[in-house]
């Protein structure tokens, strides 16, 4: 995307788990993300098991489990909705 370029997102797929690890820290740190960050390993088996391309928003129960999926981002984000997900899950504790 145009923004992507714009906002020096852009990087050469990587073709190490290292490498992948490094690109994954520059979201929270330019970002300032507050949130855990998981690193898919390099034979993408998390992609796999949750269709997360190009990328969703997920919710997952802390004893397993989805708790909420997005459709497709960056559009098909709707913060609200996972907010209003997150809130139910939190309060059912």
């Amino acid at each position: 995307m145009e923004s992507n370029r714009k906002d020096a997102f852009v990087f050469n797929q990587p073709r190490a788990f290292e490498e992948r690890r490094t690109l994954a820290r520059i979201l929270p740190d330019r970002l300032k993300y507050r949130i855990p960050l998981a690193v898919d390993p390099m034979d993408a088996r998390a992609d796999k098991a949750f269709a997360a391309w190009p990328e969703r928003i997920y919710i997952l129960r802390s004893g397993g489990g989805v708790a909420y999926k997005s459709e497709p981002g960056p559009f098909g984000f709707k913060p609200d909705e996972a907010e209003e997900s997150l809130k139910r899950l939190l309060a059912g504790r």
